[in-house]
C-alpha cells in the first residue's frame, strides 16, 4: 500500500491510542495458565494481536473475543496442551520469545516460528538459558534464528546474568522459572518495562524484586481482570506531532505511565517540550494519566546510556523530533535498534535524510543536525511499523507531499493509525 501525506497547517485533536501491546500479551498468557476467569478490555489491535491469541489457543488456551474484550477461562498452569500444527508469531518479537519461555515450561513437543522479518531476529539470547534450564531447543544457524522447535518441561531453576537489559529476554525466563524446580534469579545489567513483574506480582506469583535482581519460583497464578492503558510507545508519535509542528495543541488519553515506558517523555522534556500531565491514576496496578502537548521549542541533547532500554521503541520518532530542535541530537549505546524489525538506525536514517533532515548513521545510532527544513519525498517503511509512523509524522510536518511506500506496515500495531492522522490534520 501506499499512503500519500500531506502538510497541514494546523494539528490539534484529542486522540485514545490503542491498548497496550507489551502489557496486553503478558495479561493474555498469564490468564491463560492461571485458575479462574478474566475480562480484558482495550485490548491491543493489529496483526501482534492476532500473533499472540492465534499461539495461546493453538496451544488450547480457551479465549473468546467480542466487541471490546477478550474472554479468558483460564487452562491452570498445566492446563496447556501439545499443539498439532505449528505455532506462528508472524512479525511479533515478543510473542515468539514469550511463547517460548511457555513452551519450555511444558512436557509437549512444539514448534514455533515467524514472518521472514521474525525468522531474522536473534534468538540465541533467550535459547541459551532455557537451555540451561533443561529444555531442548534446535532452530536454524546453530540454534540461534527461527523456526524453534521446543521439547520442554522438568526445568531447574538457574541464577543467569543477562547480556543486555531487554524486556522479552527477562520475561521470557521468569514465564519458564513459573514452571521450574527451585528458583530462578535473573540478574539485569540495567532496568527494562517491568509489566511482567506487576502483572505476576497481582496474579499471586513467588516474585522478589530487589533493585535490577529478580527471583522467582514455581507458582500457581489466579486469573485478573483489566483494563489495558493506551500503548505508550504508541501514544509517542502523537507527542513528537505536537511538539514539532508548529501550530499544534493534542491531548493523548489514557496513557500507559510505567515509569519503565516513559522515558520518551523525559527525554522530550529535556529537549524542552511543552507537555502536561493530568489525571494521574491507576488501572489494573499500572499507572496511566492524561497527556496534553503544545508546539515546542526544541533543543538538541545526547541520548544514551541507562536511558536507552527505556526508549528503545521511540528512538526513531525520537529522531525525528531531533530534526525540529536546535543544535546536535547524539543517539548512541543504541546497536538493539538494528536487530528489530528492520534495521530501525538504517532505516531512520535512510527516511529523513530523504526528507532533507541531516542525519548521519553511526555504529551504534544516529547524529542529527537539528533545524533544517524537510521536504515531502517518496520513503519506505521498510515494512516496519514504527518506520512507517515515523514517516507519517514527518509527512504532517514536512513541505509538500510525502509519499509512503509499504505503509501498511502500521497495521501490525496500529491499524487506525492513517485515518487518525488524517482527522489531526483537518
Amino acid at each position: 500500500m501506499i499512503e500519500k501525506v500531506t502538510s497541514v497547517k494546523k494539528i490539534e485533536g484529542e486522540i485514545i491510542a490503542p491498548g497496550d501491546k507489551s502489557i496486553s500479551h503478558r495479561v493474555a498468557l498469564f490468564n491463560s495458565i492461571a485458575s479462574g476467569t478474566s475480562k480484558i478490555t482495550n485490548f491491543c489491535v493489529g496483526d501482534d494481536k492476532s500473533a499472540i491469541l492465534n499461539c495461546l489457543i493453538g496451544l488450547g488456551a480457551q479465549i473468546e473475543e467480542t466487541d471490546n474484550s477478550i474472554h479468558i477461562q483460564g487452562n491452570g498452569l498445566h492446563g496447556l496442551t501439545e499443539p498439532v500444527d505449528v505455532l506462528n508469531a508472524g512479525n511479533s518479537g515478543t510473542t515468539i520469545r514469550l511463547v517460548s519461555g511457555l513452551l519450555s515450561g511444558n512436557d509437549f513437543y512444539s514448534v514455533i516460528t515467524g514472518d521472514k522479518s521474525l525468522r531474522n531476529r536473534p534468538m540465541k539470547r533467550i535459547i541459551t538459558p532455557l537451555m540451561k534450564m533443561g529444555a531442548i531447543i534446535y532452530g536454524r544457524e546453530k540454534s540461534s534464528l527461527a523456526p524453534l522447535t521446543i521439547i520442554g518441561g522438568n526445568l531447574t531453576g538457574i541464577e543467569y546474568e543477562m547480556p543486555v537489559a531487554s524486556a522479552q529476554l527477562k520475561s521470557c525466563l521468569l514465564i519458564a522459572g513459573l514452571y521450574a524446580n527451585d528458583k530462578t534469579i535473573i540478574h539485569q545489567p540495567g532496568p527494562s518495562r517491568d509489566h511482567t513483574e506487576k502483572i505476576l506480582e497481582s496474579m499471586g506469583a513467588q516474585i522478589k524484586v530487589t533493585g535490577t535482581t529478580i527471583q522467582i519460583q514455581k507458582s500457581e497464578l489466579s486469573s485478573v481482570d483489566m483494563n489495558i492503558p493506551s500503548d505508550t510507545s504508541n501514544s509517542t508519535f502523537w507527542i513528537v506531532a505536537g511538539c514539532c509542528h508548529p501550530n499544534a495543541s493534542i491531548k493523548l488519553k489514557n496513557v500507559g505511565m510505567n515509569p519503565t515506558r516513559t522515558g520518551m517523555l523525559e527525554v522530550l522534556n529535556a529537549m524542552g517540550a511543552k507537555i502536561k500531565i493530568d489525571n494521574e491514576r491507576y488501572e489494573g496496578g499500572e499507572p496511566v494519566a492524561d497527556i496534553s502537548v503544545e508546539s515546542s521549542e526544541l533543543k538538541g541533547i545526547e541520548i544514551s546510556g541507562e536511558i536507552i532500554p527505556r526508549v528503545i521503541d521511540e528512538l526513531p520518532i525520537l529522531a525525528l523530533a531531533a530534526c525540529f530542535a536546535d543544535g546536535k541530537t547524539l543517539i548512541k549505546d543504541s546497536e538493539e535498534l538494528r536487530v528489530k524489525e528492520s534495521d530501525r538506525i538504517k532505516a531512520t536514517v535512510d527516511s529523513l535524510s530523504k526528507l532533507g533532515a541531516q542525519i548521519e548513521e553511526t555504529e551504534d545510532g544516529m547524529l542529527i543536525n537539528g533545524g533544517a527544513q524537510l521536504v515531502g519525498a517518496e520513503v519506505n517503511s521498510f515494512g516496519d511499523h514504527r518506520i512507517a509512523m515515523t514517516n507519517g509524522i514527518a509527512g504532517l510536518i514536512a513541505k509538500n507531499e510525502t509519499t509512503v511506500i509499504n505503509s501498511e506496515a502500521a497495521d501490525i500495531s496500529y491499524p487506525s493509525f492513517w485515518e487518525t492522522l488524517k482527522t489531526l490534520g483537518n
